[in-house]
């Protein structure tokens, strides 16, 4: 393909990013491709922020619920380090205080019976601490994560708000649900099996082995003194990427980070750089989760033609933040791409931003 054609293509993906730029809501625009076969790159930010400055490519972003593959990798790395099976009851990790009715269904409780493997998968059965109807009508986190932003929420705090405001949907292994409960019981048993905080963890064995030199755990580590400020989050109308509320995430998505470092760690899973490759396949044994998705262990599949029968017969294999964030790698056109709208009300429109913007990158 000539230079013309490859600049006619930029040009269209270009003018896609622009007219999420206008959506209501939407501040900040980024996107990032990276294709080896092609030696191909590119990346883009747009938007400014509250003060009218401009946001560039410097300026990482927060990345949500992507960081749950960062989480089942570093679960990935403990197995191979033969500190942990997959299979393993997570009551063998967790304190009794955590696990003392924490899955109790229709009379039963499930506690002991709850694998590592099972809240790698989301089909624990366990709610989510972020699920907005309570039992007893109290605010939700999520409402509280608006109406008391100052509030540091610890890992402990979280498990508890679940046991004490829902019930679980099913027995373990018994079913599907997304939920972040999971991943912050997750994040509590690499504590324990490692000996280290989870933001060292990541740090020493993903960050900086893989030079990802501006990705930090949002409110747990310091990022380099050369990250910028990190680009402004909305929930619809409310600019809320400052909240200390925000610590509700941890272990289920808290990691603020950049395109080209989310594509050097995307790269180095699906080559087998960070987890065997035993333990790669493991990670893809999907299970449905809703109409053209199925999830793995903090990876999930997007097959596009289940999504609409005119699109093309492509896979992406990856994970989608409730900011409108996206992290795909798509074997077909041996694409990487990254993206966020940065806005809680974008997940849909973000999901078609990246057929969009690969459909194009086919004519690259």
């Amino acid at each position: 393909m000539g230079q013309s054609n490859q600049d006619k293509v930029l040009q269209r993906i270009d003018r896609l990013l622009e007219r999420e730029l206008k959506k209501k809501d939407v501040h900040n625009v980024y996107l990032s491709l990276y294709s080896p076969s092609k030696d191909f790159e590119w990346h883009s930010a747009k938007g400014t922020f509250k003060d009218g400055s401009e946001v560039t490519l410097k300026n990482p972003f927060y990345t949500a619920s992507i960081g749950k593959t960062f989480t089942a990798t570093a679960i990935g790395l403990l197995v191979d380090q033969g500190k942990i099976r997959f299979e393993d009851p997570i009551s063998k990790y967790l304190t009794r205080e955590t696990t003392d009715g924490l899955h109790v269904w229709n009379g039963v409780d499930y506690s002991d019976s709850i694998q590592v493997s099972h809240l790698l998968q989301h089909t624990s059965g366990l709610p989510d601490y972020f699920d907005t109807q309570t039992l007893d009508g109290t605010p939700s986190l999520f409402e509280l994560l608006v109406t008391d932003p100052n509030r540091f929420w610890t890992p402990e705090e979280l498990i508890s708000f679940s046991k004490a405001h829902f019930k679980p949907s099913f027995s373990p292994g018994r079913g599907y649900r997304y939920t972040d409960t999971e991943y912050v019981l997750l994040g509590m048993i690499i504590e324990k099996v490692s000996g280290m905080a989870l933001h060292d963890f990541l740090a020493t064995h993903i960050f900086d082995p893989l030079t990802m030199n501006q990705t930090y755990l949002n409110q747990r580590s310091q990022p380099s003194s050369s990250v910028q400020t990190m680009a402004e989050m909305y929930l619809g109308s409310q600019e809320i990427s400052t909240f200390k509320s925000l610590s509700a995430d941890w272990a289920g998505g808290a990691i603020v980070s950049t395109g080209k470092d989310l594509i050097t760690f995307q790269k180095a899973l699906m080559k087998g750089e960070l987890v065997s490759e035993q333990t790669l396949a493991l990670m893809q044994q999907w299970t449905p989760e809703t109409k053209g998705m199925t999830y793995g262990f903090g990876l999930r599949k997007i097959e596009f033609k289940e999504l609409a029968p005119i699109l093309p017969r492509w896979h992406v294999v990856g994970h989608s933040g409730l900011n409108g964030t996206s992290m795909y790698y798509c074997p077909e056109l041996d694409m990487y791409l990254v993206s966020t709208l940065n806005q809680l009300e974008t997940s849909k429109e973000a999901v078609m931003l990246m057929v969009k913007v690969l459909m194009q990158c086919e004519k690259i």
